[in-house]
């Protein structure tokens, strides 16, 4: 008798916290009442209802999920195509619902659940119908962008998206600057990280907002970009080689850069040799030994950039400075810039030319002091690098120069 006693103690126990489960489960959804004001018109088809009262009078209710949870829900009870009530919830939710025997044959509940990152979704169910649970999987948006890049440079700057696939996009412009508004796009988990960074001569902040499908680029204007008057232009490419579009959007000065222009050729002709022989060899091995070759390849081959014809005459004048006027690459071959063929050449090589990195260093040097020279310098050699770490890659590249001299 006390073995039995024992064990019917076991099974109440056991009932109690599947019980006491059921309940917290019960109280993990939000409660959203969401029954009209009034209740459908009495039809003969309710007749018969009290040979199913299980059906008809028992409590309405609906559990929403989602996969992934926590998507914001829009709650409807819809009645022959008017909409009788509407309240919002976060998902998961318990939606109650008037009894069968309350609700018309044309009552519906629509449900559209939307996260950020995630595309929306729209489900609709009868009162009259059996469902009393349901989840409703997200699909993922079918762009994400992965990162961003700045660059500036004589006077004109530059902001580079790369993303998953080519991008529909438009801009408003606002008096601190303007928002770019990317169709059903996603941001990678990174990017917060990167945006903090983005900072120049014209581009003060760089922040990221999802609002629903859509993500929202918000880009603030330095003081000096508000001054000059900017004219945006889009383009937009396919990288082939990484699979990746790649959305920039140039930031022009309406007046013209030909200050700048004259200031860029004042800084190369003062370029000597002293620049790229000798110890600054050593900077230049170090730090192209230290960035990615294929970086380093597609920052510095011509594609289009309005850097082209920067980066083409520091060619040029490395190969004025340079032994027998002509550029030598890692591997022993030369060049030589005077001539447009040789030119081209050097350039679909640059990644690998000698002196090349030192040159473009002091060019960015004459340009810019303090922190702007390493941005202007970074603008040219590895825009899409994390600036914090191309800090610290320069400065040690820096650190063999020096040991060189000592």
């Amino acid at each position: 008798m006390k073995r039995r006693g024992g064990v019917g103690l076991i099974v109440v126990a056991v009932a109690l916290l599947f019980h006491s489960i059921g309940a917290a489960n019960s109280e993990s959804f939000e409660v959203v009442h969401l029954e009209p004001n009034e209740n459908a018109s009495w039809r003969m088809g309710r007749i018969f209802s009290f040979l199913r009262p299980g059906f008809y009078y028992e409590d309405r209710f609906i559990h929403v999920e989602t996969t992934p949870p926590g998507a914001d829900l829009d709650l409807y009870y819809v009645r022959a195509n008017f909409q009788k009530r509407y309240e919002q919830s976060v998902a998961p939710a318990k939606i109650v619902l008037p009894r069968r025997i309350d609700a018309g044959d044309r009552d519906n509940v629509m449900i559209r659940a939307t996260l950020d990152g995630f595309k929306g979704k729209e489900i609709s169910l009868r009162v009259l119908g059996k469902e009393t649970e349901v989840n409703i999987e997200l699909d993922e948006l079918p762009n994400t962008l992965r990162s961003v890049a700045h660059t500036y440079f004589a006077g004109r700057a530059s902001l580079q998206f790369l993303t998953d696939e080519a991008l529909t996009a438009r801009i408003q412009e606002r008096e601190e600057g303007f928002n770019l508004i990317m169709n059903e796009t996603a941001k990678s988990e990174t990017l917060e990280a990167e945006l903090k960074q983005l900072h120049g001569a014209l581009v003060d902040e760089v922040t990221a907002q999802q609002l629903g499908e859509d993500l929202m680029i918000r880009v603030e204007l330095s003081s000096l970009g508000k001054k000059k008057s900017l004219d945006l232009r889009a383009r937009q490419s396919h990288d082939p080689v990484r699979d990746v579009y790649r959305y920039a959007l140039d930031l022009i000065p309406k007046a013209g850069a030909t200050g700048e222009v004259e200031r860029v050729k004042v800084a190369l002709a003062r370029l000597r040799a002293s620049d790229v022989t000798g110890c600054a060899l050593h900077f230049d091995a170090a730090l192209r030994k230290a960035l990615d070759p294929s970086d380093l390849a597609r920052a510095l081959t011509p594609r289009g950039e309005y850097t082209d014809r920067y980066l083409r005459a520091a060619m040029q004048r490395l190969g004025q400075i340079s032994a027998g006027g002509k550029v030598t690459l890692t591997d022993g071959t030369t060049y030589r810039p005077a001539a447009p063929l040789e030119l081209a050449a050097a350039m679909s090589q640059a990644a690998v030319v000698k002196g090349y990195l030192a040159a473009l260093r002091s060019l960015a040097a004459h340009l810019e002091g303090g922190a702007a020279r390493v941005q202007t310098f970074q603008s040219l050699v590895a825009p899409e690098h994390e600036v914090g770490e191309f800090a610290a890659t320069v400065k040690a590249a820096e650190a063999a120069e020096r040991r060189c001299r000592q």
